[in-house]
């Protein structure tokens, strides 16, 4: 017989980036942080296949995957996320169905701006709409998504990187609390002023560095304190800590001072601090919480020598981007990219297109 013609709704999510301001390392440590979601991202395009199959296509790597929705069963790379992400919805309660799932990103893998997370809240966007399903609170999506990078992907991540793709809003950084989930839009103007990001040139993975060694680090420093996170330990009783303990519990104490200092300075338009602060939060990184690599310092070096304010490693450390506050006129080195405060995880459109059936 011939085929017909019908119609399937392809839904497009887009997952943002992000920049963290400030505040490194403090999420898993029940402290504070500043994040912006920003432009650069990864789409998923989700489009509903019949039976119970999962076909998903990362474009840019030319790698494909298949497996069942409900037995996705473990796989590594970035067939992980998919995977966990899948799994853990459907332990939440979203039906999940059969689809295809093509993605594309513009956030380099390894970079530091969260081209994980990224992906995480796009796929869950495309899944929930594809099952006709209401979006949870985006707060407890994030908890779903830090589990996928938990649980399926091991590493060991807290929920910053989540929490800024799926609730930060355009022109504002995002204060977090991790002791308590409270969230406060921080307006981010700049004038003339610029931030960038540059590429170090040396890749991190999260589940392979010293990320995990931190964690460790900060768990064993809470129970010689007796504290359930770093956050709350006494700052006398912290510097009598062997080493390396010691200096990584002065890292968390002083970047959760350094938070508030920023929002301040943001608030009343001391830019000039703002980049003392990138500064001090780059020297603790590197000092007491040993996350930098020589690639990193050289990025830093040359953001400072082009006119940077102040200049930090952002995300996990190890490699990845370097932030750098950039004084009016001042041209950064060739390679960096201005990044401004944009729009959280968000659907882009949901269209039909033709698919063949073959009619039985």
């Amino acid at each position: 017989m011939p085929t017909r013609p019908r119609l399937r709704p392809v839904i497009r999510a887009f997952g943002p980036g992000r920049v963290n301001l400030i505040g490194e390392h403090t999420d898993y440590n029940g402290g504070l942080a500043l994040p912006f979601a920003i432009d650069r991202g990864v789409t998923v395009e989700a489009e509903p296949l019949d039976g119970g199959e999962i076909r998903a296509e990362a474009l840019d790597l030319r790698e494909t995957d298949a497996f069942a929705a409900d037995d996705p069963g473990r796989a590594g790379g970035w067939r992980a996320f998919v995977r966990g992400t899948v799994a853990e919805l459907r332990t939440a309660g979203v039906q999940i169905q059969g689809a295809r799932l093509v993605f594309t990103g513009d956030v380099p893998q390894g970079s530091g701006l969260s081209s994980s997370a990224a992906l995480e809240a796009a796929l869950c966007l495309a899944l929930i709409a594809v099952a006709g399903a209401d979006e949870p609170d985006r707060t407890e999506l994030a908890k779903l998504c830090s589990r996928v990078e938990n649980d399926w992907v091991g590493a060991e991540t807290g929920l910053l990187d989540q929490l800024a793709a799926l609730r930060c809003e355009p022109g504002a950084a995002l204060r977090i609390d991790f002791a308590t989930l409270a969230l406060r839009p921080v307006p981010l103007t700049l004038g003339d002023w610029r931030l960038v990001t540059l590429e170090s040139g040396a890749q991190h993975e999260h589940a392979e560095s010293g990320y995990n060694e931190r964690r460790s680090e900060c768990r064993a420093a809470c129970e010689a304190l007796g504290v359930a996170q770093l956050a709350d330990a006494d700052p006398e009783a912290a510097e009598r800590l062997p080493e390396p303990l010691r200096r990584r519990a002065r890292h968390v104490l002083s970047e959760n001072e350094r938070v508030d200092a920023m929002v301040a300075a943001l608030e009343t338009g001391d830019l000039e601090q703002a980049g003392r602060l990138l500064d001090a939060s780059h020297a603790s990184l590197r000092d007491d919480y040993d996350a930098s690599v020589a690639a990193v310092e050289e990025t830093v070096a040359a953001l400072r020598h082009a006119g940077a304010a102040g200049a930090r490693m952002v995300g996990g450390g190890f490699g990845g981007s370097v932030l750098a506050l950039m004084l009016p006129g001042a041209e950064p080195p060739e390679g960096s990219v201005e990044v401004a405060p944009g729009a959280a995880a968000r659907l882009l459109s949901s269209e039909a297109v033709p698919t063949r059936i073959r009619r039985r």
